[in-house]
């Protein structure tokens, strides 16, 4: 077994105070193939994530990325900056918002706030941290909101 310590770029509860806010270095660019895989590996068979010709017949008038990888991705890009290395577990999601659609070609960029910090009751080596997470495509259009907590670890003695 390895002794190496894991790698760590996330930031621990105490580098977590409300208000912190964080732009984050990686963006992404989605493409077909993402929306393709992500949609049939979940299981989701609708046309409007998956059939051209039936999009284009939509108000949209072409195919929407699933919002469920966009919300995956938003994480994603926020681990690097946040969590990696430093977070016990993710709790959960709340107040998760998609006000404009993501198309195949967008880039995604994300920024992040914390909004709000606490201690954990029953984990005196860890705190919990809520972040907003708000997502913007290439034009500057809000594509995603979320909040998400996560049980953070103290800094290491």
């Amino acid at each position: 077994m390895d002794d190496a310590p894991a790698r760590v770029s996330g930031r621990w509860f105490e580098e977590l105070p409300v208000g912190t806010t964080v732009q984050h270095a990686t963006r992404r660019t989605v493409t077909e193939t993402d929306n393709v895989l992500f949609t049939t590996m979940t299981m989701n068979p609708a046309p409007l994530h998956l059939d051209a010709e039936y999009a284009a017949s939509t108000e949209f008038g072409q195919v929407l990325v699933n919002s469920m990888f966009t919300a995956a991705l938003v994480v994603g890009l926020s681990v690097p900056e946040l969590t990696l290395g430093t977070i016990v577990a993710q709790l959960g999601m709340s107040d998760v918002r998609f006000p404009a659609p993501v198309l195949v070609g967008d880039t995604i960029r994300v920024e992040t706030e914390v909004v709000e910090s606490r201690e954990s009751a029953s984990r005196p080596a860890a705190g919990i941290v809520v972040f907003e997470h708000r997502a913007t495509n290439q034009r500057g259009e809000l594509v995603c909101r979320m909040r998400r907590a996560g049980l953070m670890h103290r800094r290491p003695a």
